[in-house]
């Protein structure tokens, strides 16, 4: 049994991991519970956000899914014969194999109770990182009413041209977990301060946002992000589609991007409300409208390396290594307080972004940066999963 924990698409790369764990072990897993507890507060089952009859027999030739323990099991874990543990982070598979397994043999349950990045990125088996992939592109369908609202979303925006998904990590939680307060007024950062400490998990309390920024390890905020946006030339009459839940600080720190590029929408804008009734307060079921509309845009603009900036990017890749803009957040707000104290004319600021991001985009496949010791340093397996991938040429 596993309990998932974090945003949507956390839990969706916990997902692939748990099944081929499964499958290594040669045990039966339990549909995943999903997380909700956390900041995003969603009470939102499996089955509300995939198709769970999909995901159980599309994997039925890998490994055994039930909906819900047998009722001999069942009755066990009501008597508490049950082991509640949380995997070592970033482990291998020989881990659960000599420690995991084991505990499986002795209590015949075992209930992993925190799943993020629980398994290496690297120097797994081939079947295995094959397998992560299988479930990540194949099983992981989301149910037919978001499916079929994604596509309604999609054909709307087609219908208008191109569009670029933005994914402008700028709500109140991010800013309030990273400490990241850039333009933000004396209120506004109280507010940000007071929910961080409210949330015992999020364990870095003490932050300097000028230094955070200036390392790169902040979000870009909506005007340095119209700011990079016009310098890489990008259309100002297209469409930008924002994926993201609410922009903390609201129609004051989108001012500046809307001025820059009047197409900006978001779902509410696009659809009726009453297509999106069922979807309000359950925050992974909208992120899974925007996680559709962002595998199928022209091009992709992630402003912070997220959970869901990493697998969508990913999944691009996957699906012919579709246009993808990875900025370089670290340069570009160097660039942006030059420009912004006039020691850098508008022409050379666009051309040094446009230098800095000349390889930023998705082209020929490549391998993961791999660092021994440092997995949360090294490039993610879902936002490369070169293992899986078609070379170029074969299409």
């Amino acid at each position: 049994m596993v309990s998932c924990n974090g945003g949507l698409n956390q839990m969706r790369a916990a997902i692939c991991d748990m099944v081929a764990i499964a499958r290594h072990l040669n045990v039966t897993l339990i549909v995943p519970e999903l997380d909700k507890a956390s900041f995003w507060n969603d009470p939102s089952e499996f089955q509300d956000i995939f198709d769970v009859d999909h995901f159980i027999t599309s994997l039925r030739d890998e490994v055994r899914i039930l909906k819900e323990l047998p009722p001999r099991v069942k009755r066990r874990v009501e008597l508490g014969m049950i082991y509640t543990m949380a995997p070592i982070s970033w482990s291998d598979i020989s881990y659960y194999q000599n420690q995991i397994l084991p505990l499986i043999q002795k209590y015949k349950v075992v209930h992993l109770n925190r799943t993020d990045a629980r398994l290496a990125n690297n120097a797994l088996p081939m079947e295995i990182q094959k397998l992560r992939c299988r479930v990540n592109f194949g099983a992981l369908r989301f149910t037919p009413q978001i499916e079929e609202l994604g596509r309604k979303v999609i054909k709307i925006l087609r219908q208008n041209g191109t569009f670029i998904v933005l994914h402008l990590r700028y709500e109140m939680d991010m800013l309030a977990f990273s400490g990241c307060t850039q333009g933000f007024n004396k209120e506004e950062v109280e507010e940000l301060t007071r929910m961080r400490y409210a949330y015992p998990w999020w364990k870095e309390k003490i932050i300097n946002s000028d230094l955070k920024r200036k390392d790169g390890l902040c979000p870009l905020t909506p005007e340095e992000t119209a700011l990079t946006l016009r310098a890489l030339d990008i259309d100002h009459n297209i469409q930008v589609y924002i994926a993201a839940g609410e922009i903390y600080g609201g129609k004051r720190r989108m001012a500046s991007l809307r001025a820059a590029y009047p197409n900006v929408v978001r779902k509410e804008t696009l659809l009726e409300p009453s297509d999106l009734r069922f979807f309000q307060n359950h925050s992974s079921q909208m992120a899974a409208l925007d996680y559709l509309v962002s595998l199928e845009s022209d091009i992709f603009v992630p402003t912070y390396d997220g959970n869901m900036a990493k697998v969508v990017e990913g999944h691009r890749r996957y699906l012919g290594y579709k246009k993808t803009i990875l900025l370089d957040r670290r340069l570009l707000v160097n660039l942006v307080d030059q420009h912004n104290s006039g020691s850098l004319t508008w022409n050379e600021f666009s051309t040094a972004v446009k230098e800095a991001h000349a390889e930023c985009c998705m082209g020929n496949p490549t391998k993961r940066s791999v660092i021994p010791d440092r997995p949360k340093e090294e490039d993610y397996f879902y936002s490369n999963p070169w293992e899986c991938l078609k070379p170029l040429d074969e299409g």
